[in-house]
């Protein structure tokens, strides 16, 4: 197999840790801080984590090392979708459990939760773990989203940790996986099974963090790729001068790409749907601010232009919620059925314009018919509509285009509007990671160890101070029930990890809302170019926008 020079160059890289961690673990010691609880729902919390409820903060520092000497056997997962830097969590775990002791042992168990169940797995050794550190992926052992929620799965587990004598299981995942990490951990204990959970918090939607976890990695590494091909599209927006180009980024539940994506390339529309939400924006309001920089624009002769639309938006517009909330009763049961038997659209639209209000009916009118078709296409599981498959970058410049059409017509817009459509997901998600997320994943597998090694159970690895230079880095683990509350998921309140969305009062977005307006009228556009993995620091080293203006920097 040819391999890259840059790939060579990579596995050649030592990321760096926290100071505390450089010269082994031989002089690490803990120091607990005070005890936690839920950011919410506290009693429900506790009741149904009794053992592993409000344990303490830790974090780790130089001093004589306490824990327990003894062989430990180490099973890790990478579960959910995948985020660059998963491969240097288990290269940082796979390192320091064989610094600590070369008889440590490390399984990968493939396929993602799965794995555990069907006991699929791999034993890594040196030559094995070499091949993936520092890349991009999670072909190491693959990922799954299978969901380990029920009694039965983990008696399962607890079988197949103990015919290999697990010690312990690291889980490296979002949100939803690292709620399943404290649910393990919580039956483990019940069960005195003997196997500790360890979570590493992951999602490139940045939605994984709080006042403990300052970013989850991959979101690093996605937002620069991302901003490169949105600077890249810029530039050849400003060359061409004809066309408005609708760029659509990841991030169903927040917007945090969004605005990381706005803050490196300073485009002429960005929208927030935290922002949407709270501002109860309709369809046409979202349409009018963006036609508005059309127009702006037009009027300077600048017949071109780039907008950023977060994935998930249309399901933070009231209007569009009513909406499909009736679409989901309306097609409920046998009638799905009966809609499909239709003979064609006409005829489809007549028996929705009948099964829907007369308010929800307005909105349907407006969008364009291939987004009204959308919205009737495969549906999930439940029977709902697949919000992820609407094409908003299309929707939103359709009803531009429809929009500046009536302004002509009344003689407010002269310009002309051609658009063209992107959609940056999978892009983002396997590129080689940051020196940034390269550093943070390796120490947070490094880490993990460390919480291992001293007996915690239940908790994340924390790596925190990350708008400092690594060697200011500081490790330690957090309790995952710490940042749980009752959710109500398919008709049952259950226990989740709160989803971080973006605060319309966080620096961040205020930095963006001062400077959009300029942005909409203007070509301010700025051209972040290629991950940069060698030379300067600050060049190659720098975390995000985000990151940097949350800490003050």
């Amino acid at each position: 197999m040819k391999i890259s020079s840059l790939q060579n160059a990579r596995y050649a890289y030592q990321p760096k840790l926290p100071g505390m961690l450089c010269n082994g673990i031989a002089d690490i010691c803990v120091k607990e801080g005070s005890e936690t609880q839920s950011v919410a729902d506290q009693e429900k919390i506790q009741a149904l984590f009794p053992n592993t409820y409000g344990k303490k903060e830790i974090t780790f520092q130089k001093g004589e090392n306490t824990s327990e000497a003894k062989k430990q056997v180490v099973g890790v997962i990478l579960s959910g979708g995948q985020a660059p830097g998963g491969h240097n969590v288990v290269c940082g775990l796979y390192d320091a459990l064989k610094a600590t002791d070369k008889e440590n042992v490390l399984y990968g168990f493939k396929g993602g939760p799965s794995g555990l169940i069907e006991d699929d797995y791999v034993i890594f050794d040196d030559e094995f773990i070499n091949q993936f550190r520092n890349t991009g992926g999670f072909d190491i052992i693959g990922s799954g989203r299978t969901k380990l929620e029920t009694q039965e799965q983990f008696a399962i587990v607890a079988e197949v940790c103990k015919k290999h004598g697990i010690t312990a299981l690291v889980i490296i995942g979002g949100d939803d996986s690292n709620t399943n990490a404290a649910v393990l951990a919580e039956y483990f204990a019940a069960n005195n099974a003997g196997v500790q959970v360890i979570g590493c918090p992951k999602t490139i939607d940045g939605d994984l963090k709080n006042e403990d976890i300052e970013c989850s990695f991959g979101f690093d590494t996605a937002t620069k790729t991302y901003s490169e091909i949105i600077g890249n599209i810029e530039r050849d927006a400003t060359s061409a001068k004809k066309y408005w180009h609708f760029v659509k980024v990841m991030g169903r539940s927040a917007s945090h790409v969004a605005l990381e994506c706005a803050l490196q390339t300073q485009p002429n529309v960005c929208l927030i749907s935290e922002e949407v939400a709270e501002k109860k924006m309709s369809l046409a309001q979202i349409t009018d601010i963006i036609a508005d920089s059309v127009a702006a624009r037009a009027a300077k002769g600048l017949n071109f232009g780039v907008a950023i639309i977060p994935e998930g938006v249309v399901e933070f517009v009231p209007e569009f919620s009513v909406l499909i909330h009736e679409i989901n009763e309306l097609l409920a049961g046998s009638r799905a059925d009966e809609f499909n038997a239709l003979p064609s659209w006409d005829a489809k639209y007549d028996f929705i314009k009948n099964g829907l209000t007369a308010e929800s009916m307005e909105v349907f009118a407006i969008l364009p018919q291939a987004i009204q078709q959308q919205l009737f296409l495969e549906r999930d599981p439940h029977g709902n509509v697949q919000v992820s498959l609407i094409e908003s970058e299309k929707l939103f410049s359709a009803m531009v285009k429809e929009n500046l059409a009536a302004r002509k017509a009344n003689g407010t817009y002269n310009g002309k509007f051609n658009a063209l459509h992107h959609f940056l997901g999978y892009e983002g998600r396997c590129a080689f990671p940051s020196n940034f997320d390269s550093d943070y994943c390796y120490s947070l597998g490094y880490n993990a160890f460390m919480l291992i090694q001293y007996g915690y159970t239940g908790y994340l690895s924390k790596i925190s101070n990350l708008s400092e230079p690594a060697e200011s880095w500081i490790a330690g683990g957090m309790p995952i029930t710490k940042m749980m509350n009752m959710e109500r998921r398919h008709g049952e309140d259950k226990p989740v990890i709160k989803k971080a969305l973006v605060e319309l009062d966080g620096a961040p977005f205020k930095y963006f809302a001062e400077r959009r307006a300029e942005w909409s009228e203007n070509t301010c556009f700025v051209y972040p170019g290629a991950i940069q993995y060698y030379g300067p620091s600050e060049v190659c080293d720098a975390t995000t926008i985000t990151l940097a203006l949350e800490q003050g920097k």
